[in-house]
């Protein structure tokens, strides 16, 4: 199979720097709404970056659970190795591409734990089945075979039949960007591309808004 002349033509609409809002979450907000309305399958998947004790780096899909104007939130275990990595260095990166729309937006900025309380909230929303898969999954680590899991998972729906607690190993994470980037599509690789970097300004911090070359 020949790879070299795979390619798309990109054209359904611009970006100026001008029609960008002034704060890129918001901008980003507007984005993920449109593909929404698009029916992009999975808009909230996003592709999630961290770098482990040893410098090595890592990437997975994961969902987006909320935007707000600190950041991004997803949940995930804690003990899983983007939990360790993270664990260990507190810096990340996310994308996301949605390409029915001709568009990608990159995010690069700092990781926390969300406070236990948002988390339990965020648990108790959750199917049933998510709720006992979470206790059910030591994720990321090595198992003999597929049975040895659904038999931990039966064991625990018997303990926890109707109400299932958050396990400790289990919660969410907030992103606060510093550097955020919009990316269309366009014709002959001639892509718009903005940015948004944080700056510290009289103790404050500013968005600052600038168009890259593709």
């Amino acid at each position: 199979m020949d790879l070299h002349n795979i390619r798309e033509e990109y054209s359904k609409k611009t970006l100026s720097k001008n029609h960008c809002l002034d704060n890129p979450i918001k901008q980003f907000e507007i984005w993920l709404q449109d593909a929404v309305n698009a029916e992009v399958p999975e808009p909230t998947a996003m592709n999630i970056a961290t770098i482990d004790a040893n410098g090595k780096p890592s990437s997975r899909v994961v969902l987006l659970k909320e935007v707000n104007e600190q950041g991004f939130i997803f949940f995930t275990n804690y003990n899983s190795r983007k939990g360790q990595a993270i664990a260990s260095n507190p810096f990340v990166a996310l994308n996301f591409f949605w390409p029915e729309l001709e568009r990608q937006v990159r995010i690069e900025g700092q990781i926390e734990k969300l406070p236990a309380e948002q988390s339990d909230q965020y648990f108790a929303t959750r199917p049933y089945t998510s709720r006992i898969g979470a206790w059910a999954s030591s994720q990321s680590a090595v198992i003999s075979n597929k049975a040895s899991l659904l038999a931990k998972a039966s064991v625990i729906a018997a303990k926890y039949p109707f109400n299932v607690p958050r396990p400790e190993h289990w919660g969410g994470y907030l992103i606060t960007p510093d550097y955020m980037e919009f990316w269309q599509g366009r014709p002959s690789r001639l892509h718009d591309r903005i940015c948004y970097s944080k700056q510290q300004s009289q103790q404050q911090s500013e968005w600052h808004k600038a168009r890259l070359s593709p």
